[in-house]
């Protein structure tokens, strides 16, 4: 036999001696073996469960797709931190997923945590599935009112000193806003200086007065912080229905206070000058009786004053809303007010639980740690402590409803909380909404007028 051709034989021998003997294929496109799994295929999510709110312990739901046809294992690790981002645990487990398969399994701490709010970051095979905010017995959070001994006199004073400004109400129809039902008027009045001396400050709102000579329940709506800037048009409600007296209220600096007469809001005919700059919290920060949020909730008190003015308004029947800035403006109308309120809607309220947003965060602490100057932090609390809703929140015992975004970190869940804990309102009175993906904004079903119908 030829020698070249023996060798050729040999070789095509052997070829397929090992194609028998199951050396691996290489699939055609592909460069892993047939067969064997591809990691990076893998596909986490983590999904909302139970709103993110558990009672005790956290139980997280990791899901996991495999598209390989081979089973693959894989590592998860749920790192928890507190919401001021100190570390709690760090769970560790693997979790077996079969060829195209799926898994939904569930990482949960092996002893209860204490009532909070926390951070969950949630990896599987080493990559970041998702990070969020999560709440444990948010109810059973405790943070103590810290309001001074002369918490009750200064604001009494505010008041009286309030009683004492000639309100001079001045009202303007807008006519292409009324209707036969009910006229709409712009409001011009004035509330305290901006300290305990000086000229009365100008305010203004709208006003939505029925026409049926009956009396009326009483709506109140209060603005969050005023971002939209000067040139904005603001909201101006139109005549519709006459069931309700309504008040909305530009407190002083801001909305219809913050406007040149060019913007066109309907009857404002002078320019209104915001003397406050743009970051009203800021203003004489760390001086309380000249600070803005002083002045802000008497201007809160003025509107419902001026309301018990109108021959329509039934002031047994009083209810105020509002979001953020204006969730905090609520809760000082009820808490501050001559009246009592049949029901509040306050939708992730601003202004609360100083003492624990020192660590945990969010706007009001960090345009407050920018101000204190050389103020030590127990100083700035004690001055912050006379506008913390937490601390209004023990003065009021009517019905509320409240929310929370759980990814705020505008007014972080637990500012939100706290005051809401602290109402001296009976428990079957109380409705709290969480928006478990939700930031700063308004949650899903949130209807102030739904709730006041329970209680007119």
């Amino acid at each position: 036999m030829n020698r070249r051709f023996y060798i050729l034989l040999l070789a095509l021998a052997s070829f397929l001696m090992m194609g028998a003997s199951g050396c691996e294929q290489r699939g055609p496109d592909r460069n892993e073996p047939v067969g064997q799994a591809d990691l990076s295929l893998i596909k986490q999510s983590v999904p909302v469960t139970d709103n993110w709110v558990w009672s005790g312990k956290p139980q997280i739901t990791v899901h996991v797709e495999n598209p390989n046809a081979a089973a693959v294992k894989v590592g998860v690790k749920v790192r928890i931190t507190t919401d001021s981002k100190q570390l709690v645990t760090e769970l560790l487990d693997s979790v077996e997923i079969a060829g195209n398969g799926k898994v939904d399994h569930i990482m949960a701490t092996p002893e209860d945590m204490e009532p909070g709010f926390y951070r969950a970051v949630c990896f599987v095979n080493g990559k970041n599935a998702r990070s969020f905010i999560f709440g444990i017995d948010p109810f059973k959070i405790v943070s103590e009112p810290d309001m001074q001994p002369d918490f009750e006199q200064f604001w009494q004073a505010a008041k009286d000193q309030l009683a004492a400004v000639e309100m001079a109400p001045k009202l303007v129809e807008i006519e292409s806003k009324s209707s036969a039902a009910r006229k709409v008027y712009l409001v011009e009045m004035y509330s305290v200086p901006d300290g305990l001396s000086g000229e009365p400050v100008k305010i203004r709102g709208y006003y939505c007065e029925p026409q049926d000579g009956q009396k009326h329940p009483v709506i109140f709506h209060f603005y969050g912080y005023d971002t939209a800037g000067s040139k904005a048009k603001c909201e101006c409600p139109s005549g519709g229905s006459s069931q309700y007296a309504e008040f909305y209220l530009s407190h002083r600096g801001q909305y219809l206070n913050n406007r040149p007469a060019s913007t066109g809001n309907p009857g404002v005919e002078e320019d209104c000058i915001n003397i406050y700059d743009s970051d009203w919290f800021a203003y004489h920060f760390g001086d309380k009786d000249s600070y803005y949020y002083r002045g802000a909730f008497m201007d809160v008190v003025q509107a419902v004053r001026f309301m018990a003015t109108r021959e329509t308004s039934d002031m047994t029947r009083l209810y105020a809303e509002g979001s953020s800035q204006g969730g905090a403006l609520t809760y000082a109308a009820a808490a501050l007010s001559d009246y009592p309120f049949s029901a509040i809607a306050a939708n992730v309220a601003f202004l609360g639980d100083y003492a624990d947003a020192v660590d945990i965060g969010g706007l009001a602490m960090e345009i407050s740690k920018r101000c204190k100057g050389s103020m030590s932090t127990e100083e700035m609390l004690t001055f912050l402590s006379y506008f913390d809703t937490k601390n209004l929140a023990t003065k009021i015992s009517c019905p509320v409803m409240a929310s929370s975004g759980l990814q705020d970190n505008v007014c972080p869940p637990r500012t939100n909380v706290v005051p809401f804990n602290n109402l001296k309102t009976p428990a079957e009175q109380k409705e709290y909404i969480f928006g478990p993906e939700m930031g700063h904004d308004y949650p899903k079903g949130w209807s102030p007028i739904t709730f006041f119908k329970k209680y007119m």
